[in-house]
C-alpha cells in the first residue's frame, strides 16, 4: 500500500520542520514547500523521505507546476498543510500598497491555489484534509496589524468557506489560530529573559495539527485556537 502525501508550505526550521516530522513518522510522504532552497534542504536532511520544492505560493503557474510534480513524484495529496505566512507589521499609514499585497498573496491567494490544486485528488480519495496555520490577527485588527490581519482575515473567512463547501464530499477544512510566540533560536535571542512556558513549542503545534488533521468526521474543528497558559486573550 503506497503512503499518503502530505504537502507542506512555508516550511522551515520551527512549525514547518514540526510539522514535516510529525507527519514523516506517522507514515506519511511528505513534500515541502518554500520560496528559498536552502531550508529545503535542511529539512530533506533531517526528515527522513521529506522532499523540497521552491515554489512562491502567490504565483498561479509556480503552485500548478509544482503540485505537479508532487503528484508525479510522490502520488496524489491526501493533506494539505498550509502554513506559508508573511509577517508584514505597522500602521495603516506605514505599510506600503506593495506590502499589503504581498501579505494577501500569501495568506489568502496562496492557500486558494494550493486547495484548488489538492481537491481533486481528495475528491477522487473520498476525503482529505486541508489545515491552515492560522493567527489571532485573523479575529482583530491590531494598530501596528494592518498588512498581517486584514490577509489573516481574508484567509480565515476563505478557510471557512471552503470547509462549508468541502465537507460534505469528506474534505475536511480546519483553521489552527497559533497565538503567542513561537519557541525558536531567533525568538529566544530577542526574549532572553522569558520562561520556558512563555513560548509555543513546534513540536506541541504539530502534535495538535496531526490531532485535527485525523479527526473523525463526526466530530470535525473547524476553528481550535493554540496558545500557551500564560498568553493574554
Amino acid at each position: 500500500m503506497s503512503r499518503k502525501v502530505c504537502v507542506i508550505t512555508g516550511a522551515g526550521p520551527a512549525n514547518g520542520r514540526a510539522l514535516a516530522e510529525k507527519f514523516a513518522a506517522c507514515g506519511y510522504s511528505v513534500a515541502l514547500l518554500a520560496r528559498r532552497p536552502e531550508p529545503l534542504r535542511d529539512l530533506e536532511r533531517r526528515v527522513r523521505g521529506a522532499r523540497g520544492y521552491c515554489c512562491d505560493v502567490g504565483e498561479g503557474a509556480a503552485v500548478a507546476d509544482t503540485f505537479a510534480a508532487i503528484r508525479r513524484d510522490l502520488g496524489p495529496v491526501a493533506t494539505l498543510l498550509y502554513n506559508a505566512g508573511n509577517a508584514v507589521f505597522g500602521g495603516f499609514e506605514q505599510v506600503s500598497c506593495d506590502q499589503v499585497e504581498a501579505a494577501w498573496r500569501v495568506s489568502a491567494l496562496g492557500l486558494f491555489l494550493c486547495g484548488r490544486e489538492v481537491v481533486g485528488d481528495m475528491r477522487a480519495a473520498g476525503g482529505g484534509a486541508i489545515v491552515v496555520t492560522g493567527a489571532t490577527a485573523s479575529l482583530r485588527g491590531g494598530a501596528n496589524f494592518a498588512a498581517f490581519a486584514s490577509a489573516k482575515a481574508a484567509q480565515r473567512s476563505l478557510a471557512e468557506s471552503m470547509a462549508r463547501s468541502l465537507a460534505p464530499e469528506g474534505i475536511h477544512v480546519a483553521y489552527v489560530i497559533v497565538d503567542g510566540v513561537i519557541d525558536t533560536a531567533r525568538t529566544r535571542a530577542l526574549l532572553p529573559d522569558k520562561p520556558d512556558d512563555f513560548y509555543l513549542r513546534p513540536d506541541d503545534i504539530a502534535e495538535s495539527v496531526y490531532h485535527v488533521a485525523t479527526q473523525p468526521r463526526s466530530a470535525w474543528t473547524f476553528q481550535w485556537d493554540l496558545r500557551p497558559f500564560g498568553e493574554k486573550w
